[in-house]
């Protein structure tokens, strides 16, 4: 009887601090945005692409620091060296929004750009500027034809320029933590595109908690990991076992608590 008391007094205190620790972090959050989306407009109109990109990390440093003020702790774990002079696909289950900056983050030698949504090109500080000017393409999600062109034109754009794209095979992030199943085409069609590069698999933990009452308030105390697997080489496989390969891989890592 003792423990359950314990284990409903604090998780009631953790409900009740939620409130106000999630209106800090939006007031930082939207901060955060604002001051990173002129700084960004400035190194990329006046330096150019690395500036611009120094300027995106630096943001994504600071977004991780915002999530901090909720309790989020994070653990990076990756046991690989990268060759920078390759391009590589990194493709990660997907939990929700917060996914994005630890990504950014942790991987940025590798100059992660990301396939998105067209929405999101617009109307957000920072993030939409990022979008339109960092290197990632915009999808219509309603428009299959339109949305693997621009997953084809990332493919090329990393096999030129060795940089990294970044896929989230679900389509839409799982609320649950629980895997959706991978899309088939939308791999098929990066990898073919880049045959000479190197595949990141990452399976990212718990992300999903920060979300569960929806924006707001925020998950307190959520820690959040992200884990590099074994990376692969896309030309040693045939694309559709490469895909189940890779889907057995991350679902098999991640942990449901």
């Amino acid at each position: 009887m003792i423990l359950i008391s314990n284990f409903s007094d604090t998780y009631l205190m953790k409900n009740i601090l939620s409130y106000p620790l999630s209106v800090i972090f939006y007031l930082c959050f939207g901060f955060t945005l604002l001051v990173f989306h002129v700084l960004q407009w400035w190194a990329f109109n006046l330096s150019g692409y690395h500036a611009h990109k120094k300027s995106v990390d630096i943001f994504n440093f600071f977004l991780l620091r915002c999530l901090n003020l909720v309790g989020t702790r994070f653990k990076f774990e990756n046991q690989f060296a990268f060759d920078a002079t390759r391009p590589h696909i990194i493709v990660s289950n997907h939990q929700s929004m917060f996914d994005i900056p630890p990504i950014i983050w942790y991987l940025r030698q590798l100059h992660p750009k990301f396939i998105s949504k067209k929405e999101l090109a617009k109307g957000i500080p920072g993030i939409s500027y990022n979008l339109r000017h960092g290197g990632s393409v915009l999808i219509d999600r309603k428009n299959p034809e339109q949305a693997l062109a621009q997953i084809n034109v990332l493919g090329h754009y990393i096999s030129k320029t060795k940089r990294a794209a970044v896929i989230f095979p679900e389509g839409t992030r799982s609320r649950t933590g629980v895997p959706k199943a991978f899309a088939f085409n939308g791999l098929k069609t990066l990898f073919e595109a880049c045959p000479d590069a190197v595949v990141v698999p990452v399976c990212v933990n718990n992300s999903w908690k920060l979300q569960r009452y929806g924006m707001f308030p925020l998950g307190i105390g959520v820690f959040l990991k992200l884990e590099v697997l074994q990376p692969l080489e896309v030309k040693d496989f045939d694309i559709p076992e490469l895909i189940q390969h890779i889907e057995k891989t991350i679902t098999e890592s991640i942990q449901l608590d």
